[in-house]
Order: structure tokens, then C-alpha cells, then sequence
């Protein structure tokens, strides 16, 4: 069962334009793609919640905040996803959130930003550029993006499994929220 936290931008806030997500008929996700031995892994995160508020008229105003409950990781094998879970890889017992928190949204394109922010992931935090298309479906919009991370960059995958011969040191986090006005 997918369980999602919607989180609600405060009123006094209300001055910009605020976007919370809402479900839809096509939920939001967020997922990765990693390779083992050159094949690639799917998994997807079931548990997360974000804030975004963004007026398409003040883009450079606009902030977003994403956590991410790291144990929901689903590769659609259970061995599989326990062994995630584990020290080696998430440690989620030590690290049971990863968050993502804007510091910059620039317009880059028409319908495409750059969210610029610190990324935190099993306690190590990184500045990233986070290239986002954006979409008007109905009174929503669409927050598409595709960020590539190195795993080893935040100790995913230690001891033997620091070696990227099997697997791949990049990752692929995807992701898709839709957000309406509120």
C-alpha cells in the first residue's frame, strides 16, 4: 500500500503562489535506476512527502523540501530490499531519512528549471543542480527531473561493495510530483 505524508505550505505564505502535492491519477514517485553486472535495478521509494511553492511568474522565489523514508525502498524482492536496509548500503536504522532542501530556482528554458540545493543522504550532505521540467496538467503542474548521484559519494555500498565492477557507482534518482494550487 503506497502511504504518502501531504505536506501543506503554511498560509503566511500565502503571498506567493503555493503548490502542495495531491494524488492524482498518476501518483507521484520517486525511484531510482542503478546497474548491477550492466543490468538495471528499478526500485522506488513508497514513503515521502514535499513542499513546493512556486509561482510560474516568480520562479526564483519559489522553494521546495523533500524527505524521503529511506526503509520504504521497494526493488520488488523483500531479501532484496532487507539487505538495503542494511549498515553496508542505507544503514536506514542510523539514517531513516534522506531530504532534499532548495536553496535556488532558476529558470533555465521555457518549462525547465534548475533547482539548485542540499542533497542529504545517509548523513552526508552535497550541493546539487537539479535540472526540472515543468508541466500544466489541468490546474496542477508537473515537477519532472532526473538526478545522477554516486553512490560511494554517500558510502552506498561499503566494504567489498565499493568496487563499482558490480555495481555501478552511478545512480539515477527519477522523480515526479504534482502539486496544485492551494
Amino acid at each position: 500500500m503506497r502511504i504518502i505524508r501531504w505536506a501543506v505550505v503554511p498560509i503566511a505564505l500565502a503571498a506567493m503562489a503555493a503548490w502542495v502535492q495531491t494524488p492524482t491519477a498518476n501518483p507521484d514517485t520517486i525511484s531510482f535506476v542503478a546497474k548491477q553486472m550492466n543490468v538495471p535495478i528499478k526500485g522506488q521509494f513508497k514513503q515521502f512527502s514535499a513542499q513546493i511553492q512556486f509561482d510560474p511568474a516568480r520562479p526564483a522565489a519559489g522553494k521546495a523540501a523533500v524527505e524521503i523514508d529511506v526503509a520504504s525502498l521497494d526493488l520488488g524482492d523483500e531479501e532484496f530490499n532487507y539487505e538495503m536496509n542494511t549498515k553496508t548500503w542505507l544503514d536506514t536504522r542510523t539514517y531513516p531519512k534522506a531530504t532534499f532542501i532548495s536553496s535556488a530556482i532558476k529558470p533555465i528554458a521555457p518549462d525547465r528549471l534548475e533547482v539548485s540545493g542540499k542533497l542529504t543522504i545517509k548523513g552526508k550532505t552535497l550541493d546539487v543542480a537539479v535540472p526540472v521540467t515543468l508541466k500544466t496538467e489541468g490546474r496542477t503542474r508537473v515537477f519532472e527531473g532526473t538526478l545522477p548521484i554516486r553512490r560511494t559519494t554517500f558510502n552506498i555500498g561499503e566494504d567489498e561493495w565499493r568496487d563499482a565492477s558490480v555495481v555501478a557507482d552511478e545512480v539515477q534518482i527519477r522523480f515526479r510530483l504534482i502539486a496544485a494550487p492551494q
